[in-house]
């Protein structure tokens, strides 16, 4: 039997991972295990990519796999060489005091042409007239709202939740506790104002949502 099949187990048991007695030397490489190496890359990989785009130090690193901190900058790079050698789409890099996971430069030209395409098509008429009512009369439930278009208003209101532009503000009172909706701080970062007060002036005539509107809530 080679002399790496059981050294790992001598040297690198769990109960001298969990001492942080693994310095993680040059002889110790060389006996460590294969397969217990990959393990430890793929859970590296795993930490990296849960981390996103904040990273992580080695201290954070060390802590996540039970290893000492002067091993990680070998695991990382090690990592490195795996992906590529896998010819995976991403890869392990270091920037400043973190390492994290980007994407490899192949992938490069295709991210360009998602980024080019709208990820939404425009709002449907039904859409934007849902959210104009939302706007200028919030907070309104869903009755209230098909009251004054004259239509069920329920895939429009879907819609808007969908793309952030309107919330849940809360519950009315009354049988049923509807749901009360009003915009959200994206929709007043997209037109620009800090307030809903601050949209322009909107011709609506006095008394659409009356008593009738109320009245269907109930």
């Amino acid at each position: 039997m080679d002399r790496t099949d059981y050294a790992f187990d001598e040297i690198n048991d769990e109960e001298s991972f969990a001492q942080g007695l693994f310095i993680g030397t040059q002889e110790q490489w060389d006996e460590l295990a294969k397969e217990e190496e990959v393990r430890l890359l793929n859970l590296l990989e795993g930490l990296l990519f849960a981390a996103g785009t904040e990273g992580l130090t080695a201290k954070a690193i060390a802590k996540g796999l039970l290893v000492s901190e002067s091993l990680v900058p070998e695991l990382c790079h090690r990592l490195t060489v795996l992906q590529e050698q896998s010819m995976r789409m991403l890869t392990c890099i270091k920037t400043a005091d973190t390492w994290q996971l980007v994407t490899h430069k192949a992938v490069s030209p295709y991210l360009t042409r998602l980024a080019e395409t709208p990820s939404h098509p425009g709002l449907s008429q039904a859409a934007l007239e849902t959210l104009a009512i939302i706007a200028y009369r919030q907070p309104l439930t869903r009755t209230m709202i098909e009251a004054l278009r004259g239509v069920k208003s329920e895939r429009a209101i879907g819609t808007l939740l969908a793309r952030g532009l309107i919330e849940e503000m809360g519950r009315a009172e009354g049988p049923g506790r509807p749901y009360l909706y009003g915009t959200t701080r994206l929709f007043l970062d997209h037109f620009g104002i800090s307030s809903p007060d601050q949209l322009p002036p909107l011709e609506i005539a006095d008394g659409l949502l009356d008593e009738t509107a109320i009245a269907k809530e109930e």
